[in-house]
Parts: structure tokens; sequence; C-alpha cells
């Protein structure tokens, strides 16, 4: 007789382990990757590589200790793996190692004083490109003087508009630029240098010979932050080419097999975020105008479907060998594909379809197979390999099985319903285990964050923590996010609390009707943007009995200049300055309304939050308490915004503790 199942519990956040950088080796027989695990007697993160055979057997762990090691390149060859660590020195950034394929030492290669990444080999595996952060020369002699180290800064100086990012902090004066390292001596050469310019996604021709890059070059580039431009330099340094493109945000080029070509994705407009991100073609030599391939299918191409166990990552597109089709990823219905089109613009097919997300994708050499990461709604993530030929595909991981195999996550069920404008609506209603349709349940609408992202087919912790604790979680992609088309995520541009709001009451209205909820026990929650809607619905309804509004935007005039995103908010306001603009500022902050609200809510915001500053979280708690309106403020120490998916491990528990408690305290 089977054991019997149990209900997953915040604390297994110490459990779970987050797969990243899928990689196949060029003879396609194996595959690497990265896996974070979490030492909870430190809450320090640890990542080591892993490698499993694509024709079936066991996984293997690849390194060991207790540091960082990711981001693992396979040599041309399939020699060597290139892979970052910072296993010297865990105060310090990461460096480049080196190890046989085979296994044994892995040997530094640098030791440069920066931040690494972008890592990619050189066609014939002498070189290794990367990008590099310098650290400041102050920062050096601070940590060369115990005396000034134990002190810590005396001060910042900044001219710059754009000198924190949050998950980051303060950023160093120094610029991300292009370098090349001996793979053989580890001898790095700076390629590019400029105080104000950063370079971008460097990637090799395939002849060696030149190196394409996006960087922005405009005087002040924190002013016109969409003014990304092409560039191909010779692969030794030397003077940069531009290529003529569109104006607007850019990503990852890639040349074709024969040099003539570069892809990239692309936006087309300065301002746009709405605008889906297509996949551009232009000649190598800048004679002919770019093409947007995608245009007409109405595709935004990026890997990110919701989660919070890890991101997906976005892999750059790829060439077939003969360069007559390329593969990308694009969000779709709550999925992440991996798609084909030809370089016509015509011939669009799905390579792995609907049903999960794909993160990060290789091919082997010669395009027989195609290993990557696919997480479901419930599997945050395993390897598998396709054979391109006959479409047979392996599952060659069991990360966290043993874990959720012992674990009844409840029963989801995808809908779809009609919004406010007729318009077709998708969403998913998560059940408790042992659900009985005979009961009346309390229930959770969670509203995701972005606006431009999406939920979807993604595993969600913290979904099923709350349906353990016996609530039916309702969740749904209302007008503004991804995955539905351009005019799906324009809808609320300059318009937030609209559409989106008429959205989420219509998802509402349809769970409401459903016998099995009580409709008097309905909480809501959301965080970054759905915080924002969170506030904005307590003080246009009362129909939910209590509210936890989390890392929220509350008042877009304070919020402008405040934010690590600085004055680029007006972008998404289709404002002028909060100067020209005021009202328009003020009649899209929740804050505004709040004197109606009635609702008791719980506010939650991480004091280190760069993206949405704790002050818009601090003006939401004493406007209620004010108001008299039941309230409490959690707030978590040295946290960034995304405290859900990647703050400290004991921290992410004691959040999914407040939550449930509050609700249990309304709804229960």
């Amino acid at each position: 007789m089977p054991a019997k199942k149990r209900a997953i519990t915040a604390e297994d956040l110490y459990r779970l382990q987050v797969l990243s950088d899928v990689r196949i080796a060029p003879d396609g027989k194996q595959a690497v990757y990265a896996l974070e695990r979490v030492d909870r007697k430190t809450e320090k993160k640890y990542t080591n590589l892993w490698t499993v055979p694509t024709g079936g057997g066991a996984a293997r762990q690849f390194t060991c200790g207790d540091q960082t090691d990711n981001m693992p390149r396979w040599s041309p060859d399939g020699s060597r793996i290139a892979f970052l660590s910072n296993r010297s020195d865990r105060e310090k950034p990461p460096q480049i190692y080196l190890i046989p394929a085979g296994g044994g030492e892995a040997r530094p290669l640098t030791s440069i004083a920066g931040e690494i990444s972008n890592l990619s080999w050189s066609p014939d595996g002498r070189k290794l490109l990367c990008t590099v952060r310098k650290t400041d020369p102050e920062d050096l002699e601070r940590e060369k003087d115990p005396d000034k180290k134990k002190l810590g800064v005396v001060a910042r100086h900044y001219k710059r508009v754009f000198y924190k990012f949050d998950s980051y902090g303060y950023l160093p004066h120094e610029r991300t630029h292009i370098w090349l390292v001996d793979a053989r001596t580890g001898r790095g050469v700076q390629l590019t240098d400029h105080p104000v310019w950063d370079e971008l996604y460097p990637a090799f021709s395939p002849d060696g010979k030149q190196i394409v890059f996006l960087s922005n070059r405009s005087a002040d580039p924190d002013l016109a932050p969409d003014r990304i431009d092409l560039f191909v330099m010779p692969a030794m340094g030397g003077e940069a080419r531009k290529i003529e493109t569109p104006v607007g945000q850019k990503l990852m080029p890639s040349f074709s097999p024969d040099g003539q070509w570069i892809a990239y994705y692309g936006q087309k407009g300065e301002g746009l975020d709405y605008k889906n991100v297509g996949l551009w073609i232009v000649p190598a030599d800048g004679s002919k105008r770019p093409k947007n391939l995608t245009q007409k299918y109405d595709l935004h191409l990026s890997a990110w479907t919701l989660n919070d166990l890890g991101r997906p990552e976005q892999m750059p597109p790829v060439w077939s060998r003969g360069g007559k089709s390329l593969y990308f990823q694009t969000v779709y219905h709550g999925s992440t594909l991996l798609k084909r089109i030809s370089v016509n613009g015509k011939d669009l097919q799905d390579v792995i379809g609907e049903g999960g997300v794909v993160g990060s994708f290789s091919f082997d050499r010669a395009q027989t197979k195609v290993v990557y990461f696919f997480g479901q709604m419930d599997d945050p993530g395993q390897v598998y390999v396709r054979e391109l030929a006959s479409g047979t595909t392996r599952h060659l991981t069991r990360i966290n099985r043993n874990l959720l195999n012992r674990i009844d996550l409840g029963k989801i069920e995808e809908v779809w319903f009609k919004g406010p404008a007729g318009n077709d609506l998708q969403g998913w209603i998560l059940k408790p285990p042992g659900f009985n349709a005979r009961r009346k349940y309390p229930s959770i609408l969670e509203i995701h964050g972005g606006p431009l992202i999406q939920y979807g087919k993604l595993f969600m912790h913290e979904f099923y923590y709350l349906a353990a604790r016996g609530y039916v979680v309702y969740f749904c992609n209302p007008r503004g996010g991804r995955g539905y088309g351009e005019e799906h995520a324009k809808a609320i541009h300059g318009a937030w609390g609209t559409a989106d709001y008429d959205d989420l009451m219509a998802f509402t209205d349809f769970v409401a009707q459903k016998s099995y909820i009580s409709t008097k026990r309905m909480g809501v929650t959301g965080g970054s943007y759905g915080g924002y809607m969170t506030i904005w619905i307590i003080g246009h309804t009362e129909r939910f009995k209590s509210a936890v509004t989390q890392r929220c935007v509350s008042n877009f005039i304070s919020e402008w200049g405040s934010s690590d995103l600085n004055w680029t908010f007006q972008q998404e306001l289709d404002a002028g300055t909060p100067f020209e603009d005021l009202q328009k500022y003020w009649d899209m902050s929740p804050i505004k309304y709040i004197g109606s609200a009635k609702t008791p809510t719980l506010v939650i915001h991480s004091e280190n939050d760069l993206r949405c500053p704790i002050e818009q979280g601090e003006q939401v708690f004493v406007a209620l308490k004010r108001l008299g309106v039941d309230t409490e403020f959690v707030r978590f120490p040295d946290e960034f915004h995304g405290l859900s998916r990647n703050g400290r491990t004991d921290r992410r528990v004691v959040r999914l503790e407040h939550i449930a408690r509050w609700f249990d305290k309304y709804l229960k």
C-alpha cells in the first residue's frame, strides 16, 4: 500500500534544488548543468556542476564544495569545460576555471579584479570571450587595508542617473567591457574601454575573426536607454563598426554559420515596453535593412514565465547548421515554447510546444539533438533531450522528485473565461489537497508582478503552500501582461488600474460562481505590480475580506527618481515628469484612493528594495493605521525586491508564514 502523501510546507524551500545552465557536449553524448542547494545551518546557497548522459543513465555530481560553480561552457572539441567559480575566495567575484570533461581537478584560469559574465569560447578553442565590470579602485584599496575595510564606505559620489540596481545594490563606476582571455595562460586583454558606455552580449563570428556586441553610445545612455545599437569589431580589438538598425531595445546577437548575417532580439521604438520583442536579421556588412522575422505572428520572444524557484534562462537565437532557419523561445498562453522559423519569415514551427517552460537549451554539433531545461506546474525543472529527426524525448534527471513524490500538491484546473470587453482570458484554479467539492472553501486571488510578464505552467511553491493551508488559490493573466499578443500587453500602457482591474474582477466573479467557493471568505495578494493592484483593489471594492500587499508601488509621484528604474517609470505611465504631469501620476497612484479602504491588509516589504523603495509600503501602512483599518507591517532587513524568489531562505519561510497567518485570521 503506497504511503500517504503529505502537504507541502514553507520549510520545503530548504529541500528544493534549483536547476540552471543546461548545456550539451559538442558530440551530444552528455550534458552539464548547475544545481543550487541551500545549507540550512548557514543560510547560504551553493551551486555545483552536474553531468548526465543523454542516452540514459544516472546523473553524477561533477564539482563539489561549498561554493558557487556556474555558467559551464563546453570547449569546441568537447575536451574541457570552462565555468565561473568563487571557490578560491568566497568574498570576491567568481573567476574562470577550466576542468577536463572527463573529470579531475579544476584549474583556475583568471584573477581579474572584477565581475565576469557572458562567457563563451572562440571557435578554435584557444580563447575565451567575456564581459568584465572591473571593481572600483577605491573598493580594492579598502580591501587591502583591514582598518578601512572595517570602517566601510565613507561616501558614494555619482554623476550618472542609474547608480543602483535592485538585487545588486549600488553600481560600480566602472562600466561593463569586453575581454579576451587566453585559454592556456589565462592572460586577459581588455578590448573595449569607455567611461560612459557598456558593451554587452559579445559573440564570435564563425571564423573567430570578428566579435558582434551591443552598446548604447549616446552622450548619456541613462537618459536614452532604448538607443542600443549593434556593432562589429575585430576579434583582437580595434575600431568597432556600427550596423544600422531601428531604434529600440536589443538583446543577444549571433552570427549565421557563414558569417554573412546577424540575428538578434529587438523592439522597435522608445519607451514602448509593451511592444513585442521580435527576431531580427541583418547583413553583417550592413548592406540591407534589418528584417523582423516574427512580426506578423504577434509573438513576444522571452523565456520568462513566473515561478519562485530560479528563473528560466533566455538563450540567444540559434542558427540551423545551414543557416536557413533560427531557433528561439517565446512566451505563449502560460508556456515558454521553443520555435523554429525560416530566414524568409515563413514556415514557423513548434519544436517544443505548450505544456511547460523551456529554459536554457543547446544543440550538439551536428544538430541532431537538443538538450534543454523544461519545467512544469508540478515540477520546478528537469533536463530533457529531444532527437530532432524523430521527435523522441527523454527525461534525463529526477531533480527534487524524491521530495515531490511524497507530497500532495493538490489539483490545478486551467480555465478560459470571457473578460468584460468580450476578450478571452486564461487562468488557473488550484484546489487544496484532499479537496471535497461539497465543502465551501476560502480562496485567495494571486496577482502577478511586472505587469509585462505572465503566470503559467511552471512551479510556484507559494501557491502550493497556501493551497496546503486549505485555500483555493486562483491566478490569471489579465490585460497588461505577456503571452497573448501585443494588444493584450498594450491595454494598460499609461492606464494601470483600468482594463487589468476589470479583468481581475471578472475572474473573481468567475471563480465566485463555483459551488465550492465561500464568497464571504475571499482574499487577495500580489507583489510589485501585483502589490500595486492589491492596494488599488482595496481602494475600489470591499468584496475581499483580507489582503496582503507585497513590495508594492503605491505612489508614482515619490516612486519617480527613487526607484532603481528611476525616471523611466514615466514611460510606463505614458506621461511626462511629475513636475510636468503631476495629476496623471496622482490619478494612477493607489494611495489616492486608499481613503475608501476598509479591508484588513498586511503590508510586506524588503528594506533594501531598490525597485519599489520601502517608503511605498510605509505610506500604505501609515494610511491604513490613520483610517483605523486593521493592518500590520512586516519588514525584511538586507533583502531586495525579489525576496520571494531569491531571498535568504529563513526570511522566505517567515514571509510565507506571515501571509498564511494573516489570511487565516480573516478567512478561516
